[in-house]
């Protein structure tokens, strides 16, 4: 075979190896078409509208939607570069007034926003804009309660460019729901989802007016549920492009319906960073009936503090696994103090419900009516107890306050095991504290030191065990094992907790 049918044979071959690999590899990896949200843009928009509130202020007063790091020369300049326009809610250039349109009865007329009424008070200036969606044909409205707060007048303006002064229904700050009223018949209201079928990874959009650009559309994926940021609820966690102006809009589902209000950002700057919250319409919506009937929402209390239940808190007191809501504090004469409910408890369950986390427990016992009588299961001392309680009703927070602590004089060291150094506290103090036992924490040092204890602490418990004095303590201390955990339930102020501590070994005294 010549050197030339040589190397045609081998670029035969190599060409015959590599044809069908290519073919095979451009098949194994398919295309996706990404949504088109036109026409749920389309079907759902018209639902949507833009929340404008001005308040009676001082001339000098800022804008309370701008971003930290911007002022009002800032975003003017901005909107004037790119959009040819004034600032959302200012008047243009010569204008005056606070860019509204002033009492000319609830229905205004397209294009007048941004020129004032001659007989509108001076005083009057813009103080936010939000969003909102239509909940009924005859005009009531939902939004964020953050939106509306303070505000001496709520307009809402609908896509097509009709603007009504709103009515204030109702506001609930503690889910940061509210619910206005425009008199106004036959709108276009959105259709409710559930958002118990949300799934993670699902395809969602916000429609609102974020720095007050009205009927601003943007999409992401759902990236979590139940996120717990400390508030009331558990919120939809989204990348969807959310920002200040936006709070109060709808989050949509492939379906058109409204899952959520979007109420949060999560930001080091003010502006998106790719994580949003939202509000889930079920909640919402109870939430929402309540304002409509009454105006207000009533919840039920048992007049406890609660904190999370650590594993570590969990493996050192003998809990199969960290779940429940631990009793930091209990209001004296409350319905839990009444229930022999104690601060070192962790409740299990309510209502034969399983408590699984600790923001659990305030949604369970916020949607029983006041004066239910039912059951709370607590975690005592390696054992599972059942309480019976009567709920009532949630009254504004009560602030404990006690006497301030008699100086005593302190330890030198703590010598022993865990690195604490108490003494016994005057009976007195004992009194005005409502103190059965315990003893104060004089020094810190080693363990103790680094699991954050402080002087002025009151030790109440160690593991299962109950602390009456100080030579207890000291007894108990030293007989600890090193090699495991223990909870120590410590005293700090109004909150009682357990801090789970790993005593040394003698020979580091």
């Amino acid at each position: 075979m010549s050197n030339f049918s040589l190397r045609s044979f081998i670029a035969a071959a190599a060409l015959a190896v590599c044809l069908p690999f290519g073919s095979q590899t451009a098949a194994a990896v398919p295309t996706a078409n990404l949504p088109d949200f036109t026409t749920l843009v389309d079907k759902v928009g018209p639902s949507v509208v833009n929340i404008r509130t001005t308040s009676r202020v001082g001339s000098g007063s800022d804008l309370r939607g701008l971003p930290p790091g911007l002022d009002e020369g800032d975003m003017s300049e901005f909107f004037r570069r790119f959009f040819g326009i004034p600032m959302p809610g200012q008047p243009p250039r010569g204008g005056g007034g606070g860019g509204s349109q002033g009492d000319k009865g609830d229905q205004g007329k397209g294009g007048s926003r941004s020129a004032p009424d001659d007989n509108q008070d001076n005083s009057e200036q813009s103080s936010g804009v939000g969003s909102g969606f239509i909940l009924s044909t005859d005009g009531y409205v939902m939004t964020n309660a953050h939106v509306v707060d303070d505000a001496d007048t709520i307009y809402v303006t609908l896509t097509d460019e009709r603007e009504f002064k709103a009515r204030l229904v109702g506001v609930d700050e503690r889910t940061d729901v509210a619910v206005v009223k425009i008199s106004a018949a036959n709108l276009p209201a959105i259709t409710i989802g559930d958002s118990n079928k949300v799934r993670v990874g699902e395809w969602v959009l916000a429609i609102g007016s974020p720095f007050g650009l009205d009927n601003t559309v943007t999409a992401g994926i759902v990236s979590a549920k139940g996120r717990d940021t400390g508030d009331y609820l558990p919120f939809i966690q989204t990348d969807v492009a959310v920002n200040p102006g936006n709070s109060g809009g709808p989050l949509i589902n492939m379906a058109g319906e409204v899952i959520g209000i979007n109420s949060q950002i999560y930001s080091r700057t003010g502006d998106f960073m790719g994580i949003s919250f939202a509000i889930p319409i079920d909640e919402a919506m109870r939430v929402a009936d309540q304002l409509k009937t009454s105006g207000e929402v009533v919840r039920g209390r048992i007049a406890v503090a609660i904190g999370e239940v650590t594993k570590d808190v969990a493996d050192s007191l003998g809990l199969p696994k960290a779940q429940g809501a631990l009793v930091s504090s209990v209001e004296s004469g409350g319905p839990a103090d009444k229930a022999g409910i104690q601060p070192g408890d962790i409740i299990t369950k309510f209502n034969g419900v399983n408590v699984d986390t600790a923001t659990d427990l305030p949604r369970m016992v916020g949607d029983t009516k006041p004066g239910t009588k039912t059951t709370i299961t607590v975690w005592r001392k390696g054992q599972s107890r059942d309480l019976s309680i009567t709920i009532t009703e949630m009254q504004p927070d009560k602030v404990a306050k006690t006497e301030q602590k008699k100086a005593l004089q302190p330890k030198e060291r703590a010598s022993n095991s865990l690195g604490l150094a108490v003494s016994d506290i005057p009976a007195d103090q004992k009194k005005a504290l409502k103190l059965a036992s315990g003893v104060q924490v004089d020094a810190v040092e080693g363990p103790a030191a680094r699991a954050g204890f402080q002087k002025g602490d009151i030790i109440m418990r160690v593991g299962d065990t109950d602390i009456t004095s100080a030579k207890q303590f000291e007894a108990l201390a030293q007989s600890l094992d090193a090699s495991k955990m223990v909870a120590i339930l410590v005293r700090r102020g109004d909150n009682t907790q357990f801090v789970p501590l790993r005593p040394r070994v003698p020979s580091q005294k």
